[in-house]
């Protein structure tokens, strides 16, 4: 094999017998860039590290060692005259990118949703019965501090009347 990384991994995947679109959907990158990485056409990549993962991710995925795909990623960049680490300005367009495939299943992500939605649920109805329950002592305890006030108020009111008496009499 004497061609570029980009050839290395396409024979590599030819025969493992794995399809493009196979490592597209694996991997989550687009296929017009794993078709960029078998040609060597790096400039149709968006460049610096989305690179050298775009070739990690594809050579882990045909089975190719990864450290030898990205030392031939990084010999062919520096035969162009290109060290491959600036992120290209232009921007594109393809799927989600993640070194690991999904692993997460639909249905454990809606059984994690509701279980954390009842958490809250219980808190706030906790939080509810709480302070419910709090108003509910306080009501006694606001009635016995009215009775209190009133009859405190009437006894000095009725002091008030006693001396009010008294001086009355003494001015007479």
């Amino acid at each position: 094999m004497t061609g570029g990384i980009g050839e290395k991994l396409r024979l590599a995947r030819e025969a493992r017998g794995i399809a493009l679109r196979d490592i597209s959907e694996q991997t989550r990158i687009s296929m017009r860039y794993l078709e960029a990485i078998e040609t060597d056409d790096y400039r149709r990549l968006p460049g610096g590290i989305f690179n050298r993962s775009f070739v990690k991710a594809y050579a882990r995925y045909v089975g190719y060692d990864e450290k030898e795909a990205i030392e031939g990623y990084t010999r062919y960049m520096r035969e162009q005259g290109d060290t491959g680490e600036e992120v290209a300005s232009t921007p594109y367009h393809s799927k989600v990118y993640t070194d690991a495939p999904a692993t997460r299943s639909p249905v454990l992500t809606v059984v994690l949703a509701i279980v954390i939605l009842a958490i809250l649920t219980t808190a706030a109805l906790t939080l509810l019965h709480w302070v419910q329950r709090r108003s509910a002592i306080s009501r006694p305890e606001a009635q016995i501090v009215s009775v209190l006030s009133n009859k405190r108020a009437a006894y000095v009111a009725g002091t008030l009347d006693i001396w009010k008496a008294d001086y009355e009499q003494f001015l007479q």
